[in-house]
Order: structure tokens, then C-alpha cells, then sequence
């Protein structure tokens, strides 16, 4: 039988081709796909690209990895706007909290001048909206 459409087949479906329902393989494409590099709704493998990702380093909006990037994500090393992982030290905190202090940067050259002596250097310089202690960064003395 002859196929009617060149362009479309029935091997495997990739990037530029029509996803499939369940793809398999080496970069497969799917609503759910498994296999190295796989790419859709759901994916899991070694390197996921999808809305939900389950693999080694996953990108997606949800993903479950051991590296992952994405809005929600849970593993060893991820980044996102909420992330979980099992070293709390890696929990990330909120834009809202506010025990984040910065250290070093000042409202006013005053007080930036008053650190500067503290730690052994002289003048201040102005970083953004703040002051910095120093006449500059890396100044010691």
C-alpha cells in the first residue's frame, strides 16, 4: 500500500515531528515518553524535557530528579521557584522572607564608611541604590 502522505510515517516521533500518545526511545516525543531524551507532557528518563519530568536532570514545570530546573522541583541539586530537597541547607528561601540581610551594602556612605574602618579600609563606593565599605571592591587597606 502506498502511503498518501510522504511527510508523515509511522517511525518514531521527534522534534519537528507529530507527538505521539506513548513514545519510546532516543529522544522521543510524546504526550508520555520514556527513554534518554525525552520530550512532552510526561517524560522520564536520563535528561526529561516536559511538563512533568521524572529522571536523572530534569527540565519542566514539575520535576523529580536528581538535578532539576523548573518551577517546582525535588531533587539533590534544583533550582525553581519552590524547590525541596533532603540537605535542608539546599531548602530555597522565598522572595518574602526577611532575615535576609545584607552585610556589607548601606543605605548611607556613613554607615558603609563606619564598616569600612571596621575592617580596615578607607572610603566607600556606591553599589546600585547602596554603599559598599571601600573605596572599592577588592580594596583590603
Amino acid at each position: 500500500m502506498i502511503n498518501p502522505s510522504p511527510l508523515q510515517s509511522d517511525g518514531p516521533a521527534h522534534c519537528g515531528s507529530k507527538p505521539k500518545k506513548i513514545a519510546i526511545g532516543i529522544a522521543p516525543l510524546g504526550i508520555v515518553s520514556i527513554g534518554v531524551v525525552p520530550m512532552g507532557i510526561v517524560t522520564i528518563g536520563i535528561v526529561p524535557m516536559g511538563v512533568v519530568s521524572i529522571g536523572v536532570v530534569a527540565m519542566g514545570v514539575i520535576n523529580a530528579s536528581i538535578v532539576g530546573m523548573g518551577i517546582l522541583s525535588a531533587g539533590i541539586t534544583t533550582m525553581g521557584l519552590k524547590v525541596w530537597s533532603p540537605d535542608n541547607s539546599a531548602l530555597q528561601k522565598t522572595l518574602e522572607d526577611t532575615d535576609l540581610q545584607n552585610i556589607y551594602a548601606y543605605p548611607t556612605k556613613s554607615q558603609a564608611e563606619a564598616e569600612a574602618k571596621k575592617i580596615g579600609c578607607l572610603g566607600a563606593h556606591k553599589m546600585g541604590k547602596l554603599w559598599m565599605p571601600c573605596a572599592s571592591h577588592g580594596t583590603s587597606k
